[in-house]
């Protein structure tokens, strides 16, 4: 196929459209067949109309392929299976990656970022009400819908505020999309609010979502998507031949590892990623005078549609690049790569080398447990002139130094497939360096990085109970060596002198004076230690380094400072102790001078007096379950009951599981002592309302547990009682 594939879909007919990019940047549309597969158990399985059984050579569970001549042979042989009770049938969803597989392409191969179609969409809405803008409600509307392709904006605005004027304005809409033709439609929390907001009004007016290529129209369903170790729920929009975008979930899929965001509203993120400075003169706006900035300042309404699109788009470019190059890697849909695990991802690129050998294929083995990581923390307290040395990609390196195979993987693609990844990731980590131009050398960063992490995913995917070629004795021996091998590291370091401070599965950090400045050439002495195919590497110096407990620490980088671990980092902390805590980390790392203890006593009094601002109490916690389930859950007896879930049935509309909820904490009375017998909505609070105020006490005794932890850095005992000065 000649040109770039920008677009996929498989159509219930079977028949398979394309999106090419032509010669000049252009798409041209094209249609194949799809002759759809699935692998087989042993067992009898009917005949089948234009559908042929297989054998597949060697041993596994699946042993035979069924392949079909059309969609419609293959769907009718399936019903003829489940009829008959004929199980063991193995089909790879969606049939865009089925298709990708068979054919051995690719989405966007030898396209740079630079040229994918990306359009931005932002949409503003008003209530008659004066709440919150609920497209349920009848005269609740769209007022406009900002689009921007090509660094150019577009709004469709709302020429009056009827019915037959916003359903002129949503059929707008289609055929703007119609005629920029985007391959990527991006937003921020675009899928629980903008496109779901546009289908009810569409459905409304009965104006079709024709969003899609081809002349297809949008299809919804409730989706989940796992975020650590919490679900976020999310009504999922899929455009036939497009990729959906949503910077809100991609935010907190890379906030798993930094735990950096307070927040991931979009004003936030634009600012921590750079996507929007002071010099931008960016326009603010209220939630409560959108409406009225439409109606009597329609240039300032205009001007924060237009910057919403601008940071949506600086978001987009720090974050997508990566899932881009992914997509160039995977058989997988551009949107199946931003919300689909690595497992899945790799399974994959395994299957496709099995589909094409014509070799059977395993189910996933069962992984029993297994000793993780080397993890130590040697010392508490603050120390200065620190290194850190790690071990570059630690398990790939050692898993391609065993040259060993899992144990379900006879045709041998595991170890080839990761020196093959680990080649051309240091292929285009060096053109990310030397590369002619600046376009260039982005582009390979962005490769490179995703190299890294799919190299990196290999171990992970050893250990995984749902990795179909999975292998725990593999992913044990694997951690076995690399604890061993740290052990020769810390034992190295301290021949030199060194004092060890923290180790955790890769990396060392260590305090020596005598090698601060030149770490060259402790490195080269210690590195002697290690295999042929390990590589030690210098990767960070720090002025200090609080020790707090394991994995948690804090670290200075001339006036920077770096916190690693839940304990440090944690977003449910009242603000009143995070900004406490932080005040006491500066101090301790020599960056801030004055002690906490004048700023515990003005705490102390503020609460006492209900002077401290609410919003500095307020506990923020993520929903981990829907408040309408949650709320049938107690109704069936169900403990325990939970604070944030409590507040989050006061609110109207009530947020879904995986938001992030407000909380603070009412004065006891008689029959509410519990926490969540206190808890109201930050939202709800009235400062006309003494009788749902902050409870003083509760905070007060807060403010005394964190002393407990943290007074005796500083001279503090509880209850106020700081070496006598505060009391």
């Amino acid at each position: 196929m000649s040109g770039a594939l920008c677009g996929l879909w498989v159509a219930d007919d079977g028949r398979v459209h394309t999106a090419v990019e032509t010669a000049t940047g252009g798409r041209e549309t094209r249609v194949e067949a799809l002759r759809p597969f699935a692998w087989l158990a042993e067992g009898d399985y009917p005949a089948g109309e234009g559908v042929t059984l297989e054998p597949l050579a060697g041993e596994g569970f699946f042993t035979r392929l069924a392949q079909a001549d059309n969609l419609a042979c293959f769907e009718a042989w399936q019903d003829a299976c489940k009829a008959a009770g004929a199980k063991g049938l193995d089909v790879v969803r969606p049939l865009e990656s089925q298709y990708l597989l068979q054919a051995r392409q690719r989405l966007f191969v030898e396209l740079p970022f630079g040229r994918l179609r990306r359009c931005q969409l932002d949409i503003e809405t008003g209530s008659a009400s004066g709440a919150f803008s609920d497209a349920t409600q009848a005269d609740d509307r769209v007022l406009a819908i900002g689009l921007r392709q090509g660094g150019v904006n577009r709004f469709l605005v709302l020429a009056e505020e009827t019915d037959a004027a916003e359903k002129r304005l949503l059929e707008e809409f289609n055929a703007a999309l119609a005629e920029l033709d985007p391959d990527t439609i991006e937003g921020h929390n675009l899928f629980k609010f903008d496109l779901d907001y546009l289908r009810l009004r569409a459905k409304r007016h009965k104006v079709p979502c024709a969003w899609g290529r081809f002349g297809q129209r949008a299809k919804f369903r409730a989706s989940r998507l796992k975020v650590a170790e919490r679900w976020v729920d999310f009504p999922r929009c899929d455009l036939p031949g497009r990729t959906v975008i949503d910077t809100y979930l991609l935010v907190q899929l890379h906030d798993i590892t930094a735990r950096e965001l307070q927040s991931y509203g979009l004003k936030e993120v634009a600012i921590y990623f750079g996507a929007t400075t002071d010099d931008d003169g960016r326009t603010y706006l209220a939630g409560d005078r959108i409406a009225a900035a439409y109606r009597e300042d329609r240039d300032t309404f205009l001007a924060y549609l237009g910057d919403d699109l601008r940071e949506t788009a600086g978001v987009s470019d720090v974050l997508l690049p990566t899932y881009f190059e992914q997509t160039k890697t995977f058989p997988i849909l551009f949107q199946e790569a931003t919300l689909r695990g690595t497992t899945g991802k790799i399974d994959l690129l395994f299957l496709e080398d099995y589909y094409h050998a014509r070799r059977a294929c395993p189910v996933p083995p069962e992984i029993a447990p297994f000793e993780g990581g080397y993890t130590r923390s040697f010392q508490e307290g603050v120390f200065r002139h620190v290194l850190h040395f790690d071990v570059a990609s630690l398990y790939p390196s050692l898993l391609i130094l065993l040259d060993r195979n899992p144990c379900n993987d006879p045709l041998g693609v595991f170890i080839p497939l990761l020196r093959r990844l680990r080649t051309y990731r240091l292929k285009y980590k060096q053109i990310a360096r030397t590369g002619p131009t600046g376009e260039e050398r982005a582009e390979a960063q962005a490769r490179q990085a995703s190299f890294k992490i799919l190299i990196n995913s290999f171990y992970g995917y050893l250990g995984f109970s749902g990795a179909r070629f999975g292998d725990g004795e593999l992913a044990a021996e694997v951690t076995r060596r690399g604890r061993e091998l740290l052990q020769q590291l810390i034992e190295g370091f301290a021949a030199e002198g060194a004092t060890i401070l923290e180790a955790d599965t890769d990396g060392i950090y260590l305090s020596s004076e005598a090698y601060f400045d030149r770490p060259g050439d402790l490195l080269a002495k210690v590195e002697k230690l290690l295999p042929a195919g390990i590589e030690l590497e210098h990767d960070g110096r720090y002025d200090a380094m609080w020790c707090y407990k394991a994995k948690n620490y804090a670290l200075r980088e001339g006036d920077r400072v770096i916190l690693r671990g839940s304990a440090l980092r944690s977003r449910g902390i009242e603000p009143f102790l995070k900004g406490l805590t932080w005040h006491l980390i500066r101090h301790l790392l020599g960056l801030e001078p004055e002690s906490p203890l004048a700023r515990i006593a003005r705490l102390r009094l503020a609460i006492a007096a209900r002077e401290l601002p609410v919003a500095e109490l307020a506990k923020a916690e993520i929903l981990g379950m829907n408040p309408d389930a949650y709320e049938r859950f107690i109704a069936e007896g169900g403990k325990p009951r939970r604070a944030a879930a409590e507040a989050a049935l006061q609110l109207n509309p009530r947020p879904r599981m995986g938001e992030r909820i407000r909380y603070y904490l009412t004065p006891k009375a008689k029959g509410r002592t519990s926490d969540w017998q206190r808890a109201r909505p930050l939202a709800l609070y009235d400062p006309a309302a003494p009788e749902t105020g902050y409870d003083p006490q509760a905070y007060l005794e807060k403010l005394d547990d964190w002393l407990e932890r943290h007074g005796a850095l500083i001279g503090a005992t509880p209850a106020g009682g700081v070496q006598g000065e505060l009391l």
